[in-house]
């Protein structure tokens, strides 16, 4: 008779062989993150968002980032590569560029059907990154330093997602944030049916859809879409910031999984991406720079912070996973003559868009979040620019009869030699696994991303809430309103560029898309936009030359620190310095935070960073100051500090010439 003991250690020891070998779960994708800097010119550029002549950059209180997600379908090999912008729009020149970039080094793999470019819409950052005229009068051109910082981060954030992929998951996580946004425009969104208001009870979408993606079980990064503006910092400031999304990713990023962002080769990426934030304001008072405080800094980290927190704990929540496979289609719509079929809208008739044309509520701006220049007020009609829109411009009947209840300003779409907006636009429709992501190039209220969203997820036939809309993508056509609330022509319907029935048209053609990813039919991408990189205008002044102040040389100082301080005070020193467009130290620094430790002075803090701020100011013509100040933080280790600035100054002859300036040795007590 055999020994019963022996036969169980035998069992037990072949069971514990088949738990090392056997793994519990098979990676379905490879996935791969990757970031990179973004930042433009940091002074003397028209900032994108606002339309402000007056709001010019003047230095840095964070960085700009892109952000990376490179998602591989094991079985088919099917990618899809997902990039979240900090920037106010994500232009079609930028995509253009980009995609010639990813061609140029990766061939077929990351092309326009499953590249999904989208922005964070801080208002901000520089601008002068479009091809087109609106989005460049106020930056009175186009900006090609700030054009080609955007351009390089985004590819260098996809080459570093591509270079980091393995083999891993994606789980999937929902929850509400109800505290982090409110409806701007209450009054257009009443004018929709009761039974689609219903949706929304409180008037705001509070979804927060978070994808954490894991290389053999750790997490290596997260993508956050939900949607509200980027609008708390105010048209008064003018240091570039991430705003309160790009504050979410630097609190989950830097305080909480401990990236140091220029000596971390392989960061944790946080991504904070919007989905349709349309009449969606962070400003809870729905005043500018109001809510939840009176200070437009403390309101952006406030929101950023209940942002990257919820976030962070649905993450850590997260038990499902994505599952299924990943599939992909894109083609370009001439949103200017797109005829509706009835079954899209919502008197069951046959429309048609428009060409573009911005409305005189546009003239007013939002209320809410950015006040126009008091010539014109939201809903209410102005028979002085409506005369002057048609004398200034020809507006035809045909063209005020298309565009129904919008009293027409500036016709965008009909100027020469070129439109001011782009027509022949990208739309899109993403798969990954149980998630689909349909893109939209403008910026949808959450009314008209909801019917976007019901009608996609009954011809996917999945879970409404399995249909998310991604704004700012690709491309950018300022708003998207429902019809209804289209004919309140608040700012948003009159900054609905292709007339009442934009919507519908955009239902109707993403819906195609739908049908065919769920038959598994080609789709048939016959246009293409046009490409003005060719006839570009700038009207912004360049950089002559630096010179010193008399009695001064480039990295004096001027204002030095004091001998001590203890935590919550400021430090502030003041540097002779050179213009900040001579280098933009992308993926670098103008300045550093530096403790004494027993092996050297090492970097503890760079612009970067929430607790510095980097201010240029010109003192005179060719002299320029540069004036840091860092915050120090409760948490700040007791010792030895200085304050190191880092900059670039131009001769007559054009020469330029790196320049250093070193504060006094301080105490932190």
């Amino acid at each position: 008779m055999k020994n019963p003991n022996r036969l169980s250690a035998w069992a037990t020891a072949l069971l514990a062989i088949l738990a090392v070998q056997t793994p519990v779960h098979a990676a379905s994708y490879n996935v791969g993150v990757g970031m990179s800097d973004v930042t433009g010119e940091a002074a003397d550029v028209g900032m994108m968002g606002y339309a402000s002549l007056t709001q010019k950059t003047s230095g840095i209180h964070q960085r700009l980032r892109a952000r990376a997600f490179v998602s591989e379908d094991l079985a088919t090999h099917k990618s899809v590569v997902i990039v979240v912008t900090d920037a106010a729009l994500l232009t079609q020149a930028v995509h253009q560029a980009v995609l010639a970039r990813l061609a140029a080094r990766y061939g077929s793999l990351y092309k326009e059907q499953n590249v999904v470019l989208t922005a964070t819409h801080t208002h901000a950052g520089p601008g002068g990154y479009s091809h087109y005229a609106l989005y460049n009068i106020t930056v009175l051109g186009f900006q090609k330093a700030t054009f080609n910082a955007m351009v390089e981060g985004i590819v260098e954030a996809i080459d570093r997602a591509h270079a980091s992929k393995a083999p891993g998951d994606i789980q999937f996580n929902q929850g509400e944030l109800t505290t982090a946004s409110r409806n701007r425009s209450a009054t257009a969104f009443a004018a929709n049916p009761a039974s689609d208001r219903a949706v929304f009870p409180l008037g705001i979408d509070p979804l927060m859809t978070v994808l954490t993606f894991k290389q053999a079980g750790k997490a290596v990064g997260a993508l956050s879409l939900f949607p509200t503006h980027g609008t708390s910092m105010t048209n008064t400031n003018t240091l570039i910031s991430g705003d309160n999304k790009g504050y979410a990713a630097y609190h989950w990023e830097h305080d909480h999984a401990g990236v140091r962002y220029l000596d971390i080769k392989a960061p944790f990426v946080a991504a904070f991406a919007q989905t349709n934030p349309g009449d969606m304001t962070p400003n809870l008072n729905l005043k500018p720079g109001s809510g939840p405080t009176e200070d437009e800094f403390e309101n952006t980290r406030i929101i950023g912070e209940r942002q990257s927190d919820k976030a962070e704990s649905l993450s850590k929540a997260s038990t499902a996973m994505l599952s299924g496979g990943v599939d992909y289609r894109m083609r370009f719509i001439d949103m200017s003559n797109i005829r509706v079929a009835g079954a899209y809208t919502p008197d069951a008739q046959v429309h048609n868009t428009c060409p573009a044309a911005l409305g005189a509520s546009f003239a007013a701006g939002s209320t809410e979040d950015g006040p126009g220049p008091g010539v014109a007020n939201e809903g209410v009609p102005n028979p002085f620019l409506n005369s002057i829109g048609g004398l200034v411009f020809s507006i035809s009947d045909e063209l005020r009869a298309c565009q129904g209840a919008k009293q027409v300003f500036v016709p965008t779409g009909v100027l020469k030699p070129y439109p001011w907006t782009p027509e022949v636009l990208p739309i899109q429709l993403i798969r990954l696994g149980q998630l689909y992501l349909a893109t939209l190039p403008g910026e949808p209220t959450i009314m008209s991303g909801y019917r976007i969203r019901r009608q996609l997820a009954q011809t996917l036939q999945t879970n409404v809430k399995n249909v998310l809309v991604v704004g700012y993508t690709n491309a950018y056509t300022d708003y998207i309103t429902t019809p209804e609330e289209y004919s309140v022509q608040d700012y948003e319907g009159g900054s609905t560029l292709f007339g009442p029935w934009t919507l519908p048209a955009y239902v109707q053609e993403l819906d195609k898309l739908a049908h065919d990813m769920a038959t598994g039919a080609p789709t048939s991408n016959p246009l293409r936009p046009r490409d003005l990189s060719c006839c570009q205008m700038n009207f912004q002044t360049g950089v002559v030359m630096d010179t010193p102040s008399i009695g001064r040389t480039f990295g004096s100082v001027l204002t030095d620190a004091a001998a001590s301080y203890r935590t919550g005070d400021t430090v502030s020193v003041r540097f002779q310095s050179g213009h900040p467009k001579n280098n933009l130290r992308r993926n670098g620094t103008f300045l550093e935070v530096q403790k004494l430790t027993p092996t050297g002075w090492i970097r503890v803090a760079d612009d970067g960073d929430w607790s510095t701020h980097y201010h240029w100011d010109r003192l005179f013509a060719t002299a320029s100051s540069a004036n840091i100040s860092w915050t120090i933080a409760p948490d700040t280790a007791p010792g030895t500090y200085r304050i190191v600035h880092h900059g670039d100054a131009k001769s007559l002859l054009g020469k330029i010439t790196p320049l250093q300036g070193i504060s006094r040795s301080f105490q932190v007590q």
